[in-house]
């Protein structure tokens, strides 16, 4: 059966690139890069595992088990529909969405406006315009291809060139002293940092679109599909590694000339500031629009279309105006008190998505394990809220303590044994039950 033409491969790869490049993706690798400093490149490789590397295979690993909650089903169909809508609910309106939609008004609009001005107010009006347009794009998915492939991300890839290559010409160029975590584990930092790209997560959605668009594409046989969604998956993760060595540069670079804020859009800010004045802040507007649609759009379409399918009464057109609307009033909290809610939540689901990917794409060698799904991502699973309840101050009596106990917990890898030994215990009871 033929596959995908050039042309088409290249289109699906961009839309593949433009639904995982959004906020996330745009504030963390500068900030990175300023709170690195010398040891940004330690940094920012581990970055790209949890960034680019999971994502992808994320996406993969979705599309070979046609969907998330087939996947997770594994562990057991009520949990495949609890952490299912879960992840859904955290990507898509209860953080996701409203954060691609406040980003690149807190990044370009709110620097620039009068002293004085009504915030709030601003902030409704820009996030209604942003929302309707997402609504018009997310309402036919199988244009999204062609409205995001051939003109959205040629444009935001076009934007990042020209600011990057500015920048090296024209910027200033001081490299500091790593910082904190940065200082004493830039490897472990830069991995724990990429899970707030929330990309991981966000592949578990993305798999059953690019699937969705390959069968629109005329792709119907399982094998070939699984073939052109890894080179599709290849040439958007080759695209978002660039992109965020780019980025985390002109972060390393600034980290002496700039001091260091709450967070990444900021040293953006800064870094466009300098190298194009007050010109600038359309550049910025730009590329921070353009990026935080396309994965806004992308996430409205993914949960749309997965929860149009636990109910029939509520068709795809009637979550897109739900999920829509909602994500619009969530928005209008304001950007620092999204990425205040989103660390203890990823803390808790990261590595659960993480092992979901890893066992799915490993299924052939340890699906036939009795209880290898349930037992590891359980314990995997009850470290992680552990570990993410304490980050907030709330500890468990004796269950915090002993966590303590596990290497690298202080890191948050805690998990990473949990989940070797429970996988390796299930093997060798598996062994002994049948001898």
């Amino acid at each position: 059966m033929m596959g995908l033409s050039k042309r088409q491969t290249v289109l699906v790869s961009f839309m593949l690139f433009s639904l995982f490049f959004g906020a996330g993706n745009l504030i963390f690798p500068p900030f990175l890069g300023q709170n690195a400093g010398e040891y940004t490149v330690q940094a920012i490789l581990t970055f790209c595992i949890t960034a680019v590397i999971l994502p992808v295979l994320g996406v993969i690993v979705v599309a070979k088990f046609y969907g998330l909650q087939n996947l997770a089903s594994k562990v057991h169909p009520k949990f495949a529909i609890i952490y299912s809508v879960l992840i859904y609910l955290s990507i898509g309106p209860g953080l996701g969405i409203p954060r691609a939609a406040s980003l690149p008004f807190e990044m370009a609009v709110a620097p620039y406006l009068p002293d004085g001005s009504n915030i709030k107010l601003y902030l409704f009006i820009f996030s209604l315009l942003f929302f309707i347009i997402a609504y018009w794009l997310a309402s036919n998915p199988s244009k999204l291809v062609n409205r995001i492939g051939k003109v959205l991300t040629p444009s935001l890839l076009f934007l990042i060139v020209v600011l990057f290559v500015s920048f090296v010409f024209k910027g200033e160029k001081v490299i500091a002293q790593a910082q904190g975590a940065y200082l004493d584990n830039p490897l472990v930092k830069g991995f724990l940092e990429g899970y707030m790209t929330m990309d991981t997560i966000a592949a578990l959605n993305f798999g059953f679109v690019i699937s969705t668009t390959l069968a629109s594409l005329g792709i119907s046989d399982d094998k070939m599909k699984i073939k052109q969604i890894i080179k599709c998956g290849i040439i958007a993760g080759t695209i978002l590694a660039l992109v965020y060595f780019m980025l985390s540069f002109m972060g390393m670079c600034s980290s002496g000339v700039f001091s260091i804020q709450e967070n990444g859009a900021w040293t953006l800010r800064c870094i466009v500031h300098q190298v194009f004045g007050e010109v600038g802040a359309i550049l910025l507007a730009a590329i921070f629009t353009i990026a935080c649609l396309t994965t806004c759009v992308g996430l409205i379409t993914s949960c749309s279309q997965y929860f149009s399918t636990l109910t029939k009464k509520i068709t795809y057109m009637h979550w897109v105006t739900i999920i829509t609307v909602f994500s619009f009033l969530i928005c209008n909290q304001g950007l620092n008190t999204l990425l205040s809610l989103s660390v203890p939540l990823l803390d808790m689901i990261y590595p659960m998505s993480i092992l979901l990917i890893v066992m799915g794409l490993s299924h052939n060698l340890i699906g036939h394990i009795n209880g290898v799904y349930p037992v590891t991502i359980g314990c995997v699973g009850f470290v992680s809220v552990v570990y993410a309840l304490q980050n907030v101050g709330i500890t468990l009596p004796i269950v915090s303590s002993l966590c303590q106990y596990l290497l690298w917990y202080s890191l948050g890898l805690g998990w990473v044994v949990v989940a070797v030994v429970t996988i390796v215990g299930c093997f060798i009871m598996n062994r002994l039950q049948k001898s």
